[in-house]
């Protein structure tokens, strides 16, 4: 059963991962997607390559396209995107601002080819403001919009530790191109306009602590101001940066010492686990299961103030309570005993299990996929279902240069113009590759 983007065309001209993930998810839902390399390859294909141009990094964030290679600067070679680009839908880029136009695949340059072209470029900070021009790359967007900040994590020599479990701008930004194009192909469908939508991984690093970055006067002149004014004071002195976070920290550190009771982690006797618990119902769940019955909860006692440091004494008693019954036991037999009375909670599991995990099986996530050159691989696939155009995990990750003549063909070259774009260095590998 065909994808609800089945016949939708997507050239993609990007490199590791926001702009490639979004190519994936465009795929999973049909399209058609066609990936632009440059003659010396994507720079993933050689990150931990184990055959020469393979690499798990490349498979996996660009699995379900075929390839092309272009030599874009060369003059034939950007005539080959203006000539494909008129039978294709979308165009996506990620790339500083200014790349797009010198190599003359700028919107207004391939709209002029296509009016109904739907126009992707994703960038580090945005279109346009002093930072515009820059450079960047996911932990620079963690960095510049405050994300990093948000887990207050130092290394030894006091500076910022980035987030390194995922790539959260990059997958931010992916999923955002995603439903911006879906959505813009929606709209061309009703106007028969197409359009240029402008994405950056600083926009999705925002979008994603947008309660951090919020500003409500009302609420943060209680719980945020007294911080904020620490924080100043501290800059104006040359203070470090863990100074720094420990003056951010301020009034928030007693409310969330006492939340995270019972929404944080705790050892077990053979691991450990964690607990989701934020409404009291979950709350008295939590205390249920593990027969805390004896201590008062600090979060719900009318005589806990947050405001008031002596109210950590109650937090850190409390916890080492429940931390002790949480070692008494092994993690399966908390699950179950959490599971019984209603309470969130889960094992904390290694990333590697997961495909053999009987939940991720049942939900089925995981794709199933043959590469003509390394055999059988599983990965991560669509994360949802739909009932009537469901998406699929289509093929493989493209064989450099294994798909560039085949693609020509399909828009009209014929095997002359084929031969000479190759003599010509437009298309293909470089000699010697």
């Amino acid at each position: 059963m065909p994808g609800p983007l089945d016949g939708i065309k997507v050239l993609e001209l990007t490199q590791i991962i926001a702009g490639p993930m979004c190519g994936v998810m465009l795929s999973d839902l049909g399209a058609d997607v066609v990936k632009i390399e440059s003659p010396q390859g994507d720079a993933t294909r050689g990150v931990g390559q184990f055959i020469p141009n393979e690499s798990k990094v490349f498979h996996v964030y660009n699995r379900g396209k075929r390839g092309i290679v272009l030599n874009l600067r060369t003059p034939e070679g950007r005539a080959v995107v203006q000539r494909l680009i008129r039978s294709f839908d979308v165009f996506l880029i990620n790339a500083r601002p200014g790349v797009a136009e010198r190599l003359q695949v700028d919107y207004q340059t391939l709209s002029e080819q296509n009016p109904q072209l739907i126009y992707l470029e994703n960038t580090a900070f945005g279109p346009e403001g002093p930072s515009a021009g820059r450079a960047g790359a996911d932990i620079i967007a963690q960095a510049y919009s405050g994300l990093m900040v948000g887990d207050e994590k130092v290394d030894e020599q006091g500076g910022p530790i980035q987030i390194t479990a995922t790539t959260p701008a990059d997958y931010g930004a992916a999923w955002t191109i995603a439903m911006a194009i879906c959505a813009a192909l929606f709209h061309r469908e009703r106007t028969g306009r197409g359009q240029r939508i402008e994405t950056s991984l600083l926009g999705a690093a925002l979008q994603l602590q947008n309660f951090a970055v919020a500003r409500l006067p009302v609420s943060d002149a209680t719980f945020l101001q007294s911080s904020l004014d620490e924080v100043q004071a501290v800059r104006q002195r040359g203070g470090t940066y863990s100074e720094i976070l420990e003056a951010r920290t301020g009034v928030r550190s007693m409310i969330g010492a006492a939340f995270a009771l019972y929404y944080g982690s705790y050892q077990t006797a053979d691991g450990a686990i964690m607990l989701g618990c934020l409404t009291p119902l979950n709350r008295q769940q939590v205390r249920q299961a593990i027969a805390l019955t004896e201590e008062h909860d600090p979060t719900d006692s009318d005589s806990f103030n947050p405001l008031d440091p002596a109210s950590l004494d109650v937090v850190e008693q409390t916890r080492t309570t429940i931390a002790a019954r949480f070692r008494g036991d092994t993690t399966a037999n908390w699950i179950e005993k959490l599971d019984a009375v209603g309470a969130p909670a889960s094992q904390v599991n290694l990333p590697e299990d997961m495909i053999d995990d009987p939940q991720v099986q049942a939900i089925g996530v995981i794709a199933e996929i043959e590469h003509p050159l390394t055999g059988p691989e599983q990965m991560v696939g669509p994360v949802y279902r739909m009932s009537d155009s469901p998406p699929e995990a289509s093929g493989p990750s493209p064989i450099f240069d294994g798909d560039t003549d085949a693609i020509l063909r399909e828009h009209g070259y014929s095997e002359a113009e084929i031969s000479a774009l190759r003599e010509d260095g437009a298309i293909g590998v470089e000699a010697g590759d």
